[in-house]
């Protein structure tokens, strides 16, 4: 990709470079006075480690694996809060979308993204300082793909106006100058943006911060995607609910071997055999109890592993038979 149309109409913009014609154009990239936008090296690798989420990226053809093959899956803002979750801002491109337990982390969409001549004389454009030799023309391309990708979630992200509130005033995700109008006539055409047109991590939508590190073992060669726990304590912390479970169940099926080897001494007299009999089959009936919850819970844990495998099979073989289709068509 070397020259890519900009996402949005000059009338639509919700930031201008410079107020008029005759103002002098700015010196520095928007938000960031210490990045010059008249010196291309150092201008590409800013908006390289801005925009492009390198080890994403890397796992990126193996994220169907971790969630649903689908760039729509993004959940609306104010039903982010529905579920609970806590929206926490980062400028990190890693961690856009992802999330764990209630928090959910999300990158603002950063002032530059948001004017039409940026857009025109930075990233659409072949004509742009950004382009150089080979390797950086393929740099400039992921430039490019990253940024439409980010900014097509957020037409997922703000579906109402009450999702426009949250972004602009609790979370400042935007500038909280936007109105609704001028948001939904700034984003009008992110829903055309095709996956074709952007990176590859955002032919996904919101991905599991759980299954990420899981997965950063075999796919990145790191110990985990990213450290959740600042702390020993709450790092071990986690391993305490199954521990105590497992202890649990084999206190229990212990117990009830020694109950059943207990009683056999009462065998022999003839007024305990009541108690005998009574014991002996409490204790069998305890040991039944305990391995068929044990394998309910184990056969539970498989069939919703083997359901989600099925599922992102499924959706794996439906969505290259959509490209095939397309690609026939084309």
């Amino acid at each position: 990709m070397t020259s890519v149309p900009v996402p949005f109409v000059q009338e639509s913009e919700l930031y201008k470079l410079h107020a008029s014609p005759d103002e002098n154009p700015p010196l520095s990239l928007p938000g960031h006075p210490r990045v010059s936008l008249q010196d291309a090296e150092p201008l590409r690798s800013f908006l390289y480690r801005e925009l492009w989420a390198v080890d994403l990226e890397r796992m990126a053809p193996h994220l169907w694996i971790m969630s649903t093959q689908s760039s729509t899956n993004i959940t609306p803002l104010h039903q982010q809060k529905v579920k609970g979750r806590e929206i926490i801002v980062t400028e990190d491109p890693r961690l856009h979308l992802v999330w764990i337990d209630n928090r959910i982390f999300i990158k603002p969409l950063p002032r530059y993204l948001l004017s039409h001549q940026f857009w025109s004389e930075y990233l659409s454009t072949e004509q742009s300082i950004l382009r150089g030799n080979v390797h950086e023309k393929k740099t400039f391309t992921e430039i490019q793909t990253s940024a439409l990708g980010l900014l097509r979630t957020y037409y997922f992200l703000i579906r109402y106006e009450s999702d426009l509130r949250i972004a602009c005033e609790n979370s400042r995700l935007l500038p909280s100058s936007i109105s609704w109008p001028q948001f939904c006539a700034f984003s009008e055409a992110f829903s055309r943006i095709h996956d074709d047109a952007v990176s590859e991590r955002y032919h996904y939508g919101e991905l599991r911060l759980t299954r990420l590190n899981l997965y950063a073992k075999p796919l990145l060669g790191k110990f985990q995607y990213e450290r959740i726990h600042g702390q020993y304590s709450a790092f071990f912390a986690r391993f305490y609910t199954p521990l105590l479970f497992i202890f649990g169940v084999l206190s229990i099926i212990l117990n009830a071997l020694q109950v059943e080897l207990g009683v056999e001494g009462l065998l022999t007299t003839v007024q305990w055999q009541l108690l005998w009999y009574t014991c002996r089959w409490f204790a069998m009936i305890t040991l039944i109890c305990m391995f068929v919850l044990t394998l309910g819970l184990v056969l539970l844990l498989a069939g919703m592993i083997v359901d989600e495998w099925v599922f992102a099979l499924k959706e794996r073989r439906s969505k290259r038979k959509s490209w095939r289709q397309r690609d026939s068509k084309a």
